[in-house]
């Protein structure tokens, strides 16, 4: 199943993110697609913010992978720069440590990511608008999208 989300501002797409940090469990995945601006940091602003992480998010498109305490870890990963080569960083490994990982990106690095996520494929409409299309993969994740769509 797939749903599709309109948001028409930073705040909507920060409250998407909060829903669904509200059905968060230990080594959740979330794949983040979409063009530059899309608003991919901005939703894990949404999913940082509802774990209590007080830090500022920013993109970590030079560290690659961004650590933060809440109430569970936070993983934000930026995979943009590794052109497709993860061997070396131990990015699976996040997958198995407890927390919410969110990659941005995510389409780079298809043949690393884990058979059960939540894909999210953000489409820029205009300057405000952005279309989520949100694609559930195993059970625990869809039940997630019924709970929250």
């Amino acid at each position: 199943m797939e749903y599709k989300i309109t948001t028409k501002s930073e705040e909507e797409t920060i409250e998407l993110a909060q829903n669904f940090e509200s059905e968060k469990f230990p080594n959740m995945v979330i794949c983040l697609r979409g063009d530059l601006g899309s608003g991919k940091t901005v939703f894990t602003k949404g999913i940082a913010e509802a774990l209590g992480i007080n830090e500022t998010i920013t993109s970590p498109t030079f560290n690659i992978i961004k650590e933060y305490d809440g109430e569970l870890p936070l993983y934000h990963m930026d995979v943009y720069r590794l052109n497709g080569k993860v061997d070396d960083i131990g990015l699976t490994d996040y997958y198995k440590k407890g927390g919410v990982v969110v990659i941005e990106w995510a389409d780079l690095i298809e043949d690393y990511l884990p058979e059960e996520r939540l894909d999210i494929k953000i489409k820029v409409v205009d300057e405000d608008v952005r279309v989520f299309i949100i694609k559930p993969y195993g059970q625990q994740y869809e039940e997630m999208c019924e709970a929250v769509l």
